[in-house]
């Protein structure tokens, strides 16, 4: 039995990043010499153990062959027979198929090391056809390894156009594509996610609604970068910059998907998008197990990033109305991440990416002052909507004292 270090944990070391979780590969050994050593099994499809003091991940060495569609037809071999260099040979990018063992040694049969140090991401061998995940796991990758310049190798975009073309995708689960999603949306550069489903062609399988965004024009006025497509991944850039919540991330992403459903005869403006955003967003909710947090931020940035862009010429009862669609008095913490994503929404034109968004502090203000303000000394004979409404015109007057300019 030889025990080996894999996988990420290799590669972020010879990268110099922290290494949040270490895998090991097991080769020469048997399920029941594992389970006899104390090694607890948890893998249904495949075998893999918890380490009985540590609980890190220990697999058995294995070699997986497709014999039929979906994640779950492979025939997999885990005998004491698969050597280390036909267990890595089954992995995604040759960046993750190194192992270190026990003496410090790496073995790197696929060249990772080499690929490291151009910064590339390129696929072990063509095997990476047989799940059709990897398309996603590359894309993923690139939004991780972006800010190091990494970049996908041609060939491996390519290989992943040739999985797309071949109707793969259509096999994922929803649950699937999401998790790869929701986890490229914390890396770094997310936009590098969506761009480089782009480029191999599966955002339109994946994400119809944000592919159908590019080419879709709007007004140079607004947006001097005019393209609906561009301007949403610019402006993700920007709310990555701003927040490392993948809620407000998702939330700007699909602001604007009622765009790619405006009337020809309405462009380049894009009056009532808001609406239209807010029904494309259910249906991709309910296609995607999108957590409900991402869902009800999404929408409350779709309805009302317009009318928080204009704060400044609102009215005390508009911005109140918008303290209450975003439940701000109990959850200030909801109004904080819509600003956020407005402001991503602002800033992610070509040319506006450091213009300032006073818009936040107005909101802020007002929302301060609205809770600040309580239904003591109303009339005690008040109830019901009575003193709810009684509450809620004091809490605008409240708002309109606060904004007031200097001396009136």
């Amino acid at each position: 039995m030889e025990i080996f270090e894999v996988g990420g944990a290799v590669r972020d070391a010879l990268l110099g990043r922290p290494v949040k979780e270490r895998d090991w590969v097991v080769v020469g050994a048997t399920s029941d010499e594992l389970e006899k050593l104390g090694y607890r099994r948890v893998g249904k499809d495949f075998p893999v153990f918890l380490h009985p003091q540590t609980g890190e991940e220990y697999a058995l060495a294995r070699t997986e062959t497709k014999v039929a569609p979906g994640y779950h037809g492979f025939d997999v071999d885990a005998t004491p027979a698969v050597s280390l260099e036909e267990d890595l040979g089954r992995r995604d990018l040759t960046i993750n198929a190194m192992a270190r063992d026990s003496s410090g040694r790496i073995i790197d049969p696929y060249g990772g090391q080499r690929d490291l140090a151009a910064k590339r991401l390129r696929h072990v061998s063509n095997a990476f056809c047989e799940d059709p995940l990897r398309v996603l796991r590359v894309a993923r990758f690139l939004a991780r390894f972006h800010e190091l310049g990494f970049t996908v190798a041609d060939e491996t975009i390519s290989l992943m156009r040739t999985v797309v073309d071949a109707g793969e995708l259509g096999a994922l689960r929803p649950e699937r594509v999401w998790r790869e999603t929701e986890q490229a949306l914390r890396e770094p550069s997310p936009q590098q996610y969506f761009e480089t489903l782009r480029a191999c062609g599966a955002l339109a399988v994946v994400f119809p609604e944000i592919e159908a965004l590019f080419g879709v024009p709007q007004s140079p006025r607004w947006h001097p970068e005019i393209d609906t497509g561009v301007h949403t991944l610019m402006a993700l850039r920007v709310a990555a910059s701003l927040s490392p919540d993948p809620a407000v991330r998702f939330a700007v992403l699909i602001h604007d998907l009622g765009k790619a459903a405006t009337s020809a005869a309405l462009l380049p403006a894009h009056r009532g998008h808001e609406q239209r955003s807010v029904e494309i967003i259910e249906n991709l909710c309910k296609r995607l197990p999108v957590p409900r947090r991402y869902r009800e931020l999404a929408l409350c940035v779709a309805r009302y990033h317009g009318i928080i862009h204009r704060a400044a010429e609102l009215r005390a009862s508009t911005l109140f109305k918008v303290i209450e669609a975003t439940d701000a008095i109990r959850r200030p913490e909801r109004l904080e991440a819509v600003l956020t994503a407005c402001e991503a929404d602002a800033r992610g034109r070509k040319g506006l990416e450091a213009r300032p968004y006073p818009q936040r502090e107005r909101l802020l203000a007002a929302l301060a002052a609205a809770a600040a303000t309580s239904s003591q000394d109303l009339d005690p004979e008040l109830t019901g909507a009575a003193l709810g409404e009684a509450l809620r015109q004091r809490r605008i007057a409240a708002i309109r004292a606060a904004l007031a300019p200097a001396g009136e």
